[in-house]
């Protein structure tokens, strides 16, 4: 699978878990709800510094957002 796309994966599942909107957790990093919605979708390359920013909001540590899980 695709980085971008393994990460898009991961990172929607932890935000529904955790009971965030793409608007609310884009609010926490300080990035607009599309560029959530395309990192999502695996067609936004997020910068490391803005994997840092959505792991902290989400509370896991940034390697999660790699994850090879299912």
């Amino acid at each position: 699978m695709d980085i971008r796309r393994r990460v898009g994966l991961n990172l929607k599942r932890l935000r529904e878990d955790k009971g965030l909107s793409q608007e609310a957790l884009a609010f926490e990093c300080g990035l607009h709800r599309t560029y959530v919605s395309g990192v999502e979708r695996g067609v936004r390359n997020p910068t490391v510094l803005v994997l840092a920013r959505l792991a902290v909001a989400l509370d896991v540590p940034a390697s999660r957002l790699l994850a090879e899980e299912p």
